[in-house]
């Protein structure tokens, strides 16, 4: 089975989705002393969000901007979600990255107090790429 251009904003959904997966798992590990783990999923994070990017950036140079079809609060909404998202997405590779420097520099006491804030804007981002998926291509409006 081959992939699509039509497939990929599932794709994509998907990846987010397993990216926010990773986020939590990786968080409950380093919560746990798992240190190891933690840094497994986290890696695996990056790599699906990069997966994603890739994939979203394809489908986007192919098609172009897909219009929401709601009307009515709905699409207030989706504009509200889409915007923060949009917004807090640019912001996620910057925090990232620093973020895995520092740790890779094994600056753990900087690397905690940019993750506190990476965390939750990269796991908003991730959550809610997948509600702007799910509005765009399935809700049926």
């Amino acid at each position: 089975m081959s992939l699509t251009i039509a497939d990929l904003p599932a794709l994509n959904a998907t990846l987010n989705a397993t990216a926010g997966v990773l986020l939590v798992t990786g968080y409950l590990f380093i919560r746990r002393g798992r240190w190891r783990a933690h840094r497994a999923c986290m890696v695996a994070a990056l790599c699906v969000s990069a997966a994603f990017f890739t994939s979203y950036l394809t489908y986007h140079f192919q098609v172009g901007s897909v219009p929401f079809k709601g009307t009515g609060p709905i699409r207030t909404v989706y504009f509200t979600i889409l915007i923060s998202h949009t917004l807090l997405a640019v912001t996620v590779p910057f925090l990232a990255t620093i973020t895995v420097v520092r740790a890779a520099r094994r600056r753990f006491d900087r690397h905690k107090r940019i993750a506190r804030w990476t965390l939750p804007i990269w796991l908003y981002v991730s959550v809610t790429g997948v509600v702007v998926y799910w509005m765009l291509y399935r809700l049926a409006v």
